[in-house]
């Protein structure tokens, strides 16, 4: 498996799309059902994967995310974290992808940031998940899912007490450039991926290409403002698949897998390296954004 930190901010890379839209086309709805399937069927994920896999992603993801204390007792999966874990790792080896992302989401616990136990808390809740991977062969981590600055905060720091391994960080961020939570703001984010020991900056939303392209362009001024020389990542939210909507609508931009094309480019041309669609992304939305920038270097964004 390739250094994915050797090509930071030189090559395009794509990153697979979430393998949850098609394990709920299989019936399999709840992440507790979709760890569950990992564990005793795991033919049902590897097919999911096969798909993704000719779509010609560089960059693979775990097919669950849910490495935390707290996340694993919630879906039934208390002190099964080591299994879960080997299990993520083994189901897609059969693919020999060129890159590996372990996915962790937010632990879900409650979090006051003016509280140093409840910060120690989460923080450790990141710090377990990440032990979990010691010793496994993966190129990086991938917090996804964020919503808020303090939490990203605590996950950057419990992944660096225990790993030096590179981390893909992003969080969920409208097209306003608030945060999800509506109190954080994006730039917010950007400088606490900076100060805390993200590899790639990245940013999950539902925003028209333009909007997400100006979302790029400010996370790089307020890189510039630090002196950082992180990666960026943007992820495309489809909203709805529709095949009889005739164009991009504010509220689903991205209808077809044909609207990623353009968005791609956009992205590019802003300094993004990473591209992903999410949400009710199919392997024909991964594969346009592969064919997209397929053999093109990261561009210098004007």
């Amino acid at each position: 498996m390739a250094d994915l930190a050797l090509r930071f901010c030189k090559d395009m890379l794509v990153v697979s799309s979430p393998v949850e839209e098609a394990l709920r086309r299989a019936g399999i709805e709840s992440v507790r059902d979709q760890a569950l399937a990992l564990l005793v069927e795991p033919e049902t994920i590897e097919e999911a994967y096969r798909m993704e896999a000719v779509a010609g992603p560089q960059c693979v993801v775990t097919p669950v995310a849910a490495f935390t204390p707290a996340r694993l007792v919630a879906i039934g999966a208390e002190g099964k974290g080591e299994v879960l874990a080997e299990a993520a790792l083994s189901v897609m080896a059969e693919f020999k992808p060129q890159h590996v992302l372990v996915e962790i989401a937010p632990c879900g616990l409650p979090l006051d940031p003016e509280s140093k136990a409840s910060l120690v808390e989460n923080r450790d809740q990141y710090a377990r998940a990440a032990k979990l991977f010691e010793g496994r062969t993966f190129d990086g981590f991938f917090l996804n899912g964020f919503t808020t600055v303090a939490d990203l905060k605590c996950a950057l720091m419990g992944l660096r007490k225990v790993s030096d391994a590179p981390i893909l960080a992003s969080v969920e961020v409208r097209g306003d450039g608030m945060l999800a939570d509506g109190i954080g703001t994006w730039r917010e984010a950007v400088e606490v991926m900076a100060e805390y020991g993200a590899a790639v900056a990245g940013f999950s939303t539902l925003a028209a290409p333009d909007a997400a392209r100006a979302l790029a362009e400010q996370a790089r001024d307020v890189l510039a403002s630090q002196g950082a020389d992180l990666c960026l990542m943007a992820t495309l939210q489809v909203f709805q698949r529709d095949a009889k909507q005739q164009g991009p609508t504010d509220e689903n931009p991205y209808y077809s897998p044909d609207t990623m094309m353009a968005a791609a480019l956009e992205l590019r041309a802003a300094g993004v390296q990473f591209l992903r669609a999410a949400g009710q992304a199919t392997p024909a939305y991964t594969g346009v954004l592969a064919a997209a920038v397929a053999g093109l270097d990261v561009a210098s964004a004007l």
